[in-house]
């Protein structure tokens, strides 16, 4: 059994502060994604910096429409806010889809967006895994490679696809993270905040490793649009994407004013299409419309031995929910 002490914080400056102070820490929040790693010995902190006592529960709207979230909401009340139903169904639906209904009331906003891949190469402690030990090699290439693995974004050091679906609708949608640390706030632009794995896949992150999130917020929503997540997997319940798709769509009779698209289940982070979007942009809203957005959408997509078929699946997953939002 490995031991760590445990510290908890009444304010993000102590928190930070504490978490600074020299040792290998951790934030705990929810800790449905933390008590995994450790359990796994993935991970290995000698302090647990628990910070469900901040003031972070909170949603906040501000005066020119965005959508402030304290990190420490759960993903079953923000899901069920009645802003984010009403402006931000995308999320909404992304949120319900992910996990069970007990996970769900107890992962946070913040652990979400820190989620670890969910490749069995990686969590199971033995394989050649370079994001677990870098330089040793990646079992996933060459392995059974089906299910949470990618086509977009890979290398030849990472092929784990990104497991969150609340990140896919994020980044859809356009949002800032907001963090603290010892020199003080910064905000990080969702699109940039998970990073590829190139040839550093154990770097997930543009978070310092002293940082601490305190709130992601939200663009403002898109005037006239309409908005849904649409997640493909092996069954209907607590089951990670195979490819998904976040969409956000207004139109002027048939044709398309607006979109913002991103996918989950078949890229190493959550993955915005934007020159997808720009493909549909003033086009009519058809089929045949969507299935050119959807082959530029996976251009340099990548298959490997198992998992070829996310390329038409995710492509299906955009004309899908494209279809359904512009139907009548």
């Amino acid at each position: 059994m490995r031991h760590f002490e445990y510290s908890r914080a009444d304010s993000v400056e102590q928190a930070v502060a504490t978490y600074s102070a020299g040792k290998n820490a951790s934030f705990l929040a929810g800790g449905t994604n933390l008590l995994d790693m450790v359990k796994l010995d993935l991970m290995r902190p000698e302090l647990m910096v628990d910070v469900n006592r901040l003031q972070l529960n909170q949603v906040e709207e501000l005066d020119d429409g965005r959508l402030k979230v304290g990190a420490m909401v759960s993903n079953a009340a923000l899901a069920r806010h009645p802003r984010v139903e009403k402006d931000y169904r995308v999320l909404s639906e992304a949120l319900l889809s992910g996990a069970s209904t007990q996970l769900r009331n107890k992962a946070t906003t913040g652990g979400n967006v820190m989620q670890r891949v969910r490749c069995p190469y990686f969590r199971d402690g033995t394989s050649a895994c370079n994001k677990r030990d870098p330089g040793s090699g990646c079992s996933a290439i060459g392995g059974h490679n089906r299910s949470v693995h990618a086509v977009l974004g890979t290398s030849d050091q990472c092929i784990a696809s990104h497991p969150s679906d609340m990140c896919v609708a994020m980044a859809a949608i356009g949002a800032k993270v907001n963090v603290v640390g010892p020199n003080g706030a910064r905000d990080i632009d969702f699109l940039d905040f998970h990073l590829l794995p190139g040839d550093k896949p154990w770097e997930e992150f543009a978070l310092k490793d002293d940082e601490l999130i305190t709130h992601v917020t939200l663009n403002a929503p898109m005037q006239g649009g309409k908005s849904a997540y649409l997640k493909l997997r092996d069954r209907s319940s607590y089951q990670f994407a195979l490819a998904s798709s976040a969409v956000i769509v207004a139109l002027e009779g048939n044709t398309i004013r607006e979109v913002r698209l991103a996918l989950g289940g078949v890229a190493t982070k959550p993955w915005r299409v934007l020159e997808a979007e720009q493909a549909l942009k003033g086009q009519p809203a058809n089929t045949a419309t969507f299935e050119k957005a959807a082959r530029i959408a996976m251009q340099g997509a990548k298959g490997y031995e198992h998992n070829a078929f996310k390329i038409p699946l995710g492509q299906q997953a955009i004309v899908r929910t494209l279809t359904n939002l512009t139907a009548g």
